[in-house]
């Protein structure tokens, strides 16, 4: 097995006083001279090739700390691995802190490709691991005279862990740091002088490597369902190498900006507001999204307290949500999902366009949404396709509140429901009637089971492996089914949207082999 070692700088690679980051090629022999023996007692079979021939421009020395990493940058990482994709089985990236969590959801998207209502078009089919450093990992008075390991360091760890975990070959984009492995597009850097410098506040660890490497195989995404949409595929890849290019032409030209809430002077009688002001500046500057970050549960001031489509902050998002810039309300509370519906402060925001991101970090929202926009034209997603895709888990990114799959997530419990982004609808699995579909107000629009006996409630919806829908009741028995079994290897996914033109609701059977809709109810 042969795991390719991408050196991109930051912490891990650097050397001297102050840190900066060491060549590729003077990281390679350090490696060789004092880590690949360590590695080789572990692994005899594993070669590890130290990738020379990949520079940032904009380095003297070609590896880069993280800090000054741009979109550009994703985009050279990316194509390294699509470009060598059949010469290695899997791929460590030695990444800065700085930015790290940028570049889980960057590559996380551009190792893959999507259409425009989400399906998976390209998928990885090998692991890419991104680690770094809190403290480097080779002491040297100078870059040409490496002493040996630094002592007391993180950076063997998470080295050591990062090449155990791809060589499992376990698909995706994962971060190990710290013992823990963690989904590269949840990531957060939350600590600048403890080990544990990342966390992944709304999922779970992937798994942790102590005395033994051990996976939660329930929270691991699962590998592409088909060779048709496997990076493997020649075609596929190529494809994606394609989109690439395309993207990394148009990433600069409509920037993605945050912006933060807090406390900033307003005044409603004169119309003025601090943060409209900001607003305002950023519009001058072209940019196509505006990663909000609320507070609490996605509340961000108006302008106006005691009407927010009078305030001067309400005024500046309409003015920049009709001009074609894509919203997204972000909360930056760091555990927990945005909610429209728990406070009026943040009840006005889907009027101006604003979309619901659920528990997406703000991270992952600007590295998302600068890649979609970066795709637009090459896909021909119009803009709203691009804001579906934003409320559309594709990556792992973030809670898939909208859909059951049979490959993961495929239950529905009593008590649990389904809902859209914009909160036109829900499907609640009700103990005392079953599946029923909800709109807006509460009022049922559906109802999945007619005349079933209470005795047999509550149950369990379960979109299966075969293709088939089925809702069983408590004693395991099939009450209904969406009769479109087919067979084994059918994996499908159970889809609630709200129609194209916004006047109605879809729950349809979306099967991957076949790329279609097996069954489709449209309610009023």
């Amino acid at each position: 097995m042969k795991i390719a070692i991408i050196n991109t700088g930051g912490t891990i690679s650097c050397v001297g006083n102050p840190l900066s980051p060491m060549t590729s090629t003077a990281f390679k022999a350090a490696c060789q001279s004092h880590l690949d023996p360590v590695i080789q007692q572990r692994f005899p079979g594993l070669t590890l090739d130290y990738v020379t021939d990949l520079a940032f421009p904009q380095s003297a020395t070609g590896m880069l700390d993280s800090t000054n990493l741009q979109p550009t940058d994703w985009c050279l990482m990316a194509r390294y691995i699509l470009e060598h994709y059949t010469e290695a089985d899997g791929w460590v990236v030695l990444h800065g802190t700085d930015t790290l969590d940028f570049s889980g959801t960057a590559l996380s998207m551009l190792l893959a490709r999507f259409d425009a209502d989400g399906n998976v078009l390209a998928q990885l089919s090998k692991p890419v691991i991104l680690t770094g450093s809190q403290v480097p990992l080779f002491h040297a008075t100078d870059p040409q005279n490496i002493a040996g390991m630094t002592f007391h360091t993180d950076a063997f760890q998470n080295v050591c862990g990062a090449i155990a975990l791809a060589q499992t070959g376990i698909a995706g984009v994962s971060v190990f740091f710290d013992n823990q492995i963690l989904r590269g597009s949840r990531v957060v850097k939350d600590n600048t002088s403890q080990f544990r410098a990342f966390a992944s506040p709304n999922f779970p660890v992937l798994g942790q490597y102590g005395i033994k490497l051990t996976l939660t195989p329930e929270h691991i995404a699962p590998s592409p369902v088909s060779e048709a949409v496997s990076l493997d595929h020649p075609k596929t890849r190529a494809a994606t190498l394609k989109q690439l290019e395309a993207i990394s032409s148009n990433i600069d030209k409509r920037p993605v900006i945050r912006l933060s809430a807090f406390p900033a002077s307003y005044d409603p009688a004169q119309g003025t507001a601090v943060l409209a002001n900001m607003i305002e500046s950023c519009m001058a500057h072209n940019i196509g999204g505006l990663v909000l970050e609320s507070y609490g549960a996605g509340n961000f001031p108006s302008g106006n307290a005691r009407a927010p489509e009078q305030g001067a902050i309400y005024k500046a998002l309409d003015a920049a949500n009709k001009a074609g810039v894509v919203i997204v309300d972000n909360t930056q509370v760091g555990h927990g999902a945005v909610d429209y519906n728990a406070y009026a402060a943040g009840a006005w925001l889907p009027a101006i366009g604003a979309l619901n991101p659920v528990d997406m970090t703000p991270t992952a929202s600007l590295a998302k949404l600068t890649l979609l926009l970066a795709a637009q034209e090459t896909n021909g997603w119009s803009l709203d396709d691009i804001k579906f895709l934003m409320q559309t888990p594709l990556v792992g990114e973030m809670a898939n509140v909208a859909r059951l799959d049979s490959r993961s997530h495929a239950t529905l419990l009593p008590g649990q429901s389904l809902t859209t982004f914009n909160a036109s609808a829900s499907l609640l699995n009700d103990p005392e009637l079953g599946p029923v579909v909800k709109n807006s107000d509460g009022t049922v629009v559906w109802t999945m089971l007619e005349n079933v006996s209470r005795h047999a409630l509550p149950g369990h919806l379960r979109m299966q492996e075969n293709g088939n829908l089925v809702f069983y009741s408590r004693n395991n028995q099939p009450l209904w089914t969406s009769e479109t079994d087919h067979g084994w290897g059918a994996s499908s996914q159970l889809r609630l949207r709200q129609t194209p033109d916004g006047q109605k609701i879809s729950l349809s059977v979306y099967c991957y082999a076949q790329k279609k809709t097996l069954w489709c109810s449209v309610l009023p």
